[in-house]
This record gives structure tokens, C-alpha cells and sequence, in this order.
């Protein structure tokens, strides 16, 4: 359903807050036995963007955190709704997916300190509105890199909107869809980081004299080329990855050298279409024989370290019970400017996604994206289910506690969900 509703002026109202805990916390991203953290690298923030138009408002949000739990979520947009008036289904939410940050679940006080800093720039941003024009433009990089050796799929677009004051054309924002997992920064990392995304922000906002904020793309199956470790990961373990101690600097970098001419070019115009609406569709897991089940995990122990006797207890209880499969509601969330559209799932969907809808809606401008109003999980194509592996089942064995599923959607769920998404665009 596009937005066809033509607009005279749109307002932005833009704050930002600072959301590092100031204390020790669990961090979330690795599975490790002690995942307590040790410091600050960079600063964790929360970007509000509140987009007006004919007394209607999106509301998009950037958070620096690997994705909130399905609770956290609700509870969340809820406050917002309930609070400023918004319609929940115009309010978006979207994570970078760094693996260093804190457990939603686990540091209650802090996620709870986080809604409330995130409803004070709301209230900041609505003192602030600014009549503004945008502009698209796609640039092209290689800061991602497939995991799978053995394929070409990488969706290289980054995709640009610059916004600018209608009065003075100034810039007043920046916004870049990238695709990259958020974690440049390995699991010997235990400091509170923003990852890539807050080198990215300081480098590019520190040259174009405006916020900068960064959505995340559909990077289930796509590592940062650039990587900081002392280990060898199993995402960055081959010659096409590059290991260096500025590699949060490189990717900055990087980014910037290929935006860079991209953003002089753009020519800003009216924003005539906006609109922000949810979609949902009904998916299916199965539940593994206890055989089955054993077998898994003892592929993720010898192959990953994992540990999953919990999870096998999971199984055997659904099993116990008789449940033969789980079922899931997917939101898909879409958000209009222009011709171009951000659109995203909460589940860690594959770089093949976007680069299928992009094409089948013939729409350069159509980003489908991961980690919007939370992280659910991996969501694998049906080659990547066929391949098995830490994408498609290991990693159910650490996660399974925050989305309530011990195996990964059928199939042929990949095929339904993007069947769905171009239908509802």
C-alpha cells in the first residue's frame, strides 16, 4: 500500500540521548559464560527522529543495542503511544545490532532508565520542528562480506537521505542504511561499544556539520570486513576479511569515502510522500524430535562451543507436551519518503531478502532491513536453511529464551514472508 497522500510541508524534530549504562551490566551479542562488562569503548545512544506532516507523525528511532526482546518492545512503543499520541504502528524502532551493549533482559533498570531518556527526547524533538526537503541517493562498498564463503549475494547499496532546511538548504541530517553485522568488536571484547556505528556518526557529522544516524540493513549473513580481534571468529576467519586494531576507524572510513560524492550530488526536493504503516503474517516453527535435538547440539558444541543443555531440556518439554510446531507473528513495519522506503522485520533476516524485494518492486530505493522493533532471531533463505549451520540452528540453542522458539521458521518461510512484504509495499 503505498502513500500517495500528496504533503505541502513536512516538519522533522530531531534529539538525541546518551544511553550507557554507568556500571557494570551483562552484556549480550556472544554467549560467553561471563559476560560482564569491563568498561566504555564508545557511548551507546538513542536518535528520535519525529517526522510531521499535516498533524500526523512518524516517529523513527535508532537505538545503539543488539535488539530489544519482544516484551521490551511492547512495552516500549506502548509508553510512546500512550504518552505523545502516536499510533504504535508509527512508531519505529531501529537497533544497530552492536554485540556491545547490554542484555535488555537481564539489566532491567537500565532498560527501563532507556525508555525514559528515549521519551525525554521526544518531548525534546517536539519543541524543535524544522521544515525540511530530502533527497535519495545509493552508494556502493564492500564494508560487509558474506559469511559463506561459497557466495555472491551482498547487498553493497548504502542507501543516503539528506535532509536539509527548506529556508537555507543546510543540512540538518543524514541518514545511511548500511549492511554489516555491528560487530567489528569480537567476543575478547568487554567494553560497552557502539561498535562501527557511533566511529561512523563522529566521523561523518564532524564533516557535514549534522546529526548522522545509521539504520541496519538485512545483515543476518553479513560480517564487517574490517574486524578488532585477537581471535580468529568463525564469521572472519577467511583472507577476504581484514584484521587491524583501527578496524572501527577503517569501516568509518570507508563509509565515508564512498558516500562522500554520493551526498554532494544529491539535490533535495519537497517530501510529497510519507506515511509509516504495519503489515503481520502468521509463521511456523517445527519442534525437533528429542533425536534430532541431540544431534544439533552436539554439532554446535564440537563446532562452535555452545552449550546447549537448556535448550535440549526446552525440547524435551515441548515434546513431553506434545507440541509438534510454535507459531510466530511477524511484523513488518514500512516507512515512506519519496520514492524510497525503509521496511523491516525483528528477526535477523538475510542480505538475499532485501536484494529480492529490491529487485521484484523494481525500486532502487526499497530497503528491507533486520532488527526493526527488536532481534527474534536469525531468519534464513531456503539455500541457507538447506546449509545448516550457526545462522540457521546453533545459534537457537543461546537466543531461544528471548523469542520463545527452540528451531528456526519452516522452510519455505523465507519465500512466504517476502512474498508478503512486496505484496503490502
Amino acid at each position: 500500500m503505498k502513500i500517495n497522500k500528496q504533503i505541502e510541508t513536512v516538519l522533522l524534530g530531531y534529539a538525541e540521548v546518551d544511553i550507557t549504562p554507568n556500571h557494570p551490566v551483562e552484556m549480550v551479542g556472544f554467549g560467553r559464560l561471563d559476560e560482564t562488562s569491563k568498561g566504555i569503548q564508545s557511548h551507546l545512544y538513542a536518535q528520535v527522529m519525529l517526522w510531521n506532516y499535516q498533524e500526523d507523525v512518524c516517529c523513527l528511532i535508532t537505538i545503539d543495542h543488539i535488539g530489544f526482546s519482544k516484551h521490551n518492545i511492547s512495552v516500549l512503543r506502548k509508553k510512546i503511544s500512550h504518552r505523545f499520541g502516536f499510533a504504535e504502528e508509527k512508531i519505529m524502532l531501529c537497533f544497530s545490532h552492536t554485540h556491545g551493549g547490554p542484555n535488555d533482559s537481564l539489566e532491567e533498570e537500565w532498560s527501563l532508565d532507556v525508555h525514559y531518556q528515549i521519551c525525554q527526547a521526544i518531548h525534546q524533538a517536539q519543541t524543535e520542528w524544522t521544515p525540511v526537503y530530502g533527497g535519495w541517493a545509493n552508494a556502493y562498498s564492500d564494508i560487509g562480506l558474506n559469511r559463506r564463503k561459497d557466495s555472491n549475494f551482498l547487498d553493497r547499496r548504502i542507501g543516503i537521505f539528506k535532509v536539509q532546511d527548506t529556508e537555507k538548504h543546510h543540512n540538518k541530517l543524514i541518514l545511511l542504511r548500511v549492511t554489516a553485522h555491528a560487530n567489528v568488536l569480537k567476543a575478547d571484547n568487554y567494553f560497552i561499544s557502539s561498535d562501527y556505528f557511533g566511529a561512523v556518526r563522529e566521523t561523518l557529522s564532524q564533516k557535514y556539520k549534522c546529526p548522522v544516524v545509521l539504520i541496519q540493513g538485512a545483515a543476518g549473513n553479513v560480517a564487517p570486513r574490517y574486524f578488532c580481534s585477537q581471535l580468529n571468529p568463525p564469521d572472519a576467519c577467511d583472507d577476504r576479511f581484514i584484521r587491524s586494531e583501527t578496524a572501527l576507524q577503517d569501516m568509518a572510513n570507508e563509509i565515508l569515502t564512498c558516500v562522500k560524492p554520493m551526498i554532494a550530488q544529491i539535490s533535495v526536493q519537497p517530501i510529497q510522500q510519507i506515511g509509516m504503516y504495519t503489515r503481520s503474517i502468521l509463521l511456523h516453527s517445527d519442534v525437533p524430535s528429542l533425536k534430532e535435538a541431540q544431534s544439533v547440539a552436539q554439532e554446535a558444541q564440537q563446532y562452535a562451543g555452545i552449550d546447549g543443555r537448556y535448550w535440549l531440556e526446552e525440547v524435551q518439554r515441548l515434546n513431553n507436551a506434545h507440541i509438534h510446531y510454535q507459531s510466530e507473528m511477524i511484523e513488518v513495519q514500512y516507512f515512506y519518503l519519496n520514492e524510497g522506503c525503509l521496511s523491516g522485520v525483528a528477526n535477523e533476516v538475510m542480505c538475499e531478502f532485501a536484494l529480492e524485494c529490491m529487485q521484484k518492486l523494481h525500486n532502487e530505493y526499497f530497503y528491507f532491513n533486520g532488527y526493526t522493533n527488536g532481534c527474534l532471531g536469525y531468519f534464513p533463505t531456503e539455500e541457507e536453511f538447506d546449509q545448516g549451520g550457526y545462522e540457521v540452528y546453533w545459534s537457537m540453542l543461546i537466543f531461544y529464551i528471548y523469542h520463545g522458539r527452540v528451531y528456526p521458521l519452516q522452510r519455505d518461510s523465507a519465500t512466504q514472508l517476502i512474498h508478503f512484504v512486496i505484496k503490502n509495499a
